[in-house]
């Protein structure tokens, strides 16, 4: 009997859906290297860093396309103050992870929120990125060469045994 394979019309969940749940996927989600997370210390980058990092990453879909929320909408989606978004936004530039772009509205001339350009925070965590590419090949050769090692064969010697404990051969 064979089981019933579900219709060309069923959904299929998408990894990070079984994950998260597809009603969460579907609210929008953000792609950022796990290295920038893991290295956050070795960067130079504290949590409200992080956090800015993450919400600006929020906003940036396409490379040709930086993200430019306001320091107002910042501040508001992490619960602190515009001053501290600004602040470290100013540290994240002097320490060459981000740069700030200058944007303005075409109508008015004035100037509107930054872009945020994420090239110097890209080349500090390569060096962070190659080094765990190199490590994660390493464990995987070492797994597939462990595969392959023949496994002993347990052998049981039952006259062996016998002789050993004083029984009867």
């Amino acid at each position: 009997m064979t089981t019933p394979q579900p219709s060309n019309s069923a959904r299929t969940l998408k990894r990070n859906e079984e994950k998260w749940t597809a009603t969460l996927m579907d609210a929008g989600w953000t792609a950022v290297p796990s290295i920038i997370l893991e290295k956050q210390q070795a960067i130079g980058l504290n949590p409200i860093d992080v956090n800015i990092l993450l919400h600006l990453a929020r906003h940036w879909w396409y490379s040709d396309n930086l993200p430019h929320p306001s320091k107002a909408t910042l501040a508001q989606c992490m619960g602190i103050n515009q001053s501290t978004v600004r602040r470290h936004i100013a540290q994240l530039e002097q320490a060459g992870l981000i740069k700030r772009k200058a944007r303005y509205d075409s109508k008015t001339g004035g100037q509107t929120s930054n872009h945020y350009d994420f090239e110097g925070l890209i080349k500090e965590a390569t060096p962070f990125a190659l080094e765990a590419i190199e490590t994660h090949g390493k464990h995987r050769e070492e797994d597939e060469q462990r595969k392959r090692r023949k496994k002993p064969q347990l052998v049981v010697n039952n006259a062996q045994a016998k002789g050993k404990t004083g029984g009867k051969g």
